[in-house]
């Protein structure tokens, strides 16, 4: 049977959020079967807990947002994408993440310390089957039209694959590539995916922190780039980051469903809002997904037993 996962012990950071600049702490806890990923506002009277779930999502710009409900005006918790994206590499299906102010520290930019402090803490495997959310037929969601469109699509698959294509106006993102497909059953996500970083341009940074965003942004958590050069001195860590970082963000996004997928997503120009948008399509329409489980490794896609080795 592939089982639930979750960690063998604590494990804690401490860092600042990427926007607010402010310094917040993150206990990573063991959680029971089925509880799911479950955030909670440890700073607050009584503290608040936030299920991770496509309906709690509140605000998706710069950043995926959750609170209870989805109530805007509830407490939240932003830029939850990189440690989700690990969650969904590592393949942890429950977990309490205990949080010190309302935002997720940004640390290197990237989901690889995040994939660290949890391998630190170890895999522990639980007795009740992992699910998967199966698509069952394509789901896709469009905005604009011309230069200004952007779609997200999900389509059945007996495995887990992402493509993605960016197209930015900025030749140093341009010389790069721009399209990127990867296989989650590859076992490859720590090695292709997890190190490569959240960017911004100089003259977005300057606009973004005009209104008081990205206050806690440098050169050792993401990426800065000219109109013709990226700015941080040990270049890039991947050829193509930039796309690798979006499909980072994607598995992130996806994540929030709460339980990992069975299908082929796509998207071209696509960020946090149409991902969520994605999800509520999807989830909106009963005969597009299934709930399934496998009895054993044969039965999976190739490599999903391998996801999160227990060390």
């Amino acid at each position: 049977m592939l089982a639930q996962r979750t960690l063998q012990s604590v494990t804690r950071a401490v860092g600042v959020g990427i926007h607010s600049g402010r310094r917040v702490e993150l206990v990573l806890r063991p959680a029971p079967e089925g509880t799911g990923l479950v955030f909670r506002r440890t700073d607050l009277e009584p503290p608040v807990e936030i299920p991770v779930n496509p309906a709690a999502v509140c605000d998706t710009r710069m950043a995926t947002t959750i609170s209870p409900s989805g109530d805007p005006g509830a407490p939240k918790v932003q830029t939850i994408e990189h440690l989700l994206s690990a969650c969904a590499g590592l393949g942890l299906d429950n977990l309490f993440i205990d949080i010190s102010a309302d935002e997720v520290p940004i640390l290197d930019g990237s989901a690889s310390s995040f994939v660290y402090l949890l391998q630190s803490a170890g895999i522990a495997v639980q007795r009740q089957p992992k699910r998967f959310l199966r698509v069952k037929k394509a789901v896709e969601v469009r905005r604009g039209e011309g230069r200004s469109l952007m779609w997200a699509r999900l389509e059945p698959l007996h495995g887990y694959t992402l493509s993605f294509e960016i197209e930015f106006d900025n030749p140093a993102v341009a010389a790069t590539g721009s399209r990127y497909t990867f296989d989650m059953g590859s076992g490859r996500y720590k090695a292709e995916i997890a190190r490569a970083r959240t960017f911004g341009m100089t003259r977005d940074i300057e606009l973004m922190r005009s209104r008081g965003l990205t206050l806690g942004g440098n050169m050792d958590n993401a990426i800065v780039v000219t109109e013709d050069k990226v700015l941080n001195a040990e270049g890039l860590r991947y050829d193509d980051e930039f796309v690798k970082h979006k499909i980072l963000d994607a598995i992130g996004d996806m994540q929030v469903v709460g339980h990992p997928l069975l299908a082929a997503y796509s998207s071209f120009k696509g960020g946090h809002a149409l991902n969520n948008e994605l999800l509520r399509a999807l989830l909106a329409d009963p005969q597009a997904w299934e709930w399934v489980s496998f009895e054993g490794a044969n039965d999976a896609p190739a490599g999903f037993a391998e996801l999160a080795p227990a060390w």
